[in-house]
């Protein structure tokens, strides 16, 4: 049994070639030329900053910043409320203790939230 020639299977057919020929190197040149091209401004385009100084508040990394400003918040409200608590418990002052604690707490809890997400630095040149 006699084995298929490569010009009955169709061969291999460069661009401008006839059967059986490849690409020349001058062609594999300019084609990589291209495709560099456009992945350069592809690329470009996936390196520009977006809205908001670039934060993509849709990843998941928004997602994370989320839930760490919620937990910082929590906690801090928690805590004052628990300091207060005990305070109320140890002094006798129900309920004066628990409400000052709780506020204490969620203004706390504010500033974490605001240290967290890098609103609370001191801004240079602002005066303040």
């Amino acid at each position: 049994m006699s084995e298929p020639d490569e010009s009955s299977t169709g061969g291999h057919r460069g661009e401008g070639g006839g059967e059986g020929s490849r690409p020349h190197d001058a062609e594999l040149s300019a084609r990589l030329e291209r495709l560099n091209s456009k992945l350069g401004h592809v690329r470009a385009k996936a390196e520009a900053p977006g809205p908001k100084g670039g934060r993509d508040t849709s990843s998941a990394s928004g997602t994370a910043l989320a839930f760490r400003l919620g937990a910082e918040f929590v906690s801090g409200v928690l805590v004052g409320s628990l300091i207060g608590y005990g305070i109320d418990w140890y002094f006798s002052i129900t309920p004066f203790g628990l409400i000052v604690g709780t506020l204490v707490g969620f203004a706390a809890g504010v500033m974490n939230m605001l240290r967290a997400s890098g609103e609370g630095r001191n801004r240079s040149g602002t005066g303040t």
